[in-house]
């Protein structure tokens, strides 16, 4: 057994170990509520800085996307357009040869990359934007 706190005296019968068990509950409930208070607040702390960093990361991504569809000549954002209508068809057509065949777990999990995808949208544009720049920056070097 462990020895008693040097500060509280051994009870000298069952009504005080009693009511010394129940001032420890009571010391522990407050300890515990202290701390899940502590930890909520620094939960609460790093979601607010986590959802600021994540709008700075989007405004960038944003603002990095328009200069490059700037920068694009016109017959390059023709071209993409039209490509971006032919992939849209094909995907489409694509999709509902995938709903006919795929089994149920698989397109749930499809389903949902395909919800996080949308919901990522202009990230997804913005580094598509900055491949075609890159890739047309490293064709010029080439030609």
């Amino acid at each position: 057994m462990t020895q008693p706190p040097h500060d509280e005296p051994t009870a000298s019968s069952p009504e005080e170990l009693r009511a010394q068990v129940e001032r420890t509950r009571a010391e522990l409930g407050e300890t515990v509520q202290a701390l899940t208070a502590k930890a909520e607040e620094k939960a609460a702390e790093v979601k607010a800085q986590t959802a600021a960093k994540a709008g700075e990361l989007k405004a960038r991504a944003a603002d990095v996307a328009h200069q490059a569809q700037d920068r694009l000549p016109e017959p390059v954002r023709d071209k993409a357009a039209q490509a971006a209508g032919q992939a849209r068809a094909k995907a489409a057509e694509v999709g509902q040869l995938w709903e006919e065949k795929a089994p149920e777990p698989v397109r749930e999990k499809t389903a949902r990359g395909a919800q996080l995808a949308r919901d990522n949208r202009k990230v997804l544009v913005a580094a598509a934007c900055v491949a075609v720049v890159l890739w047309l920056a490293c064709r010029r070097r080439k030609g």
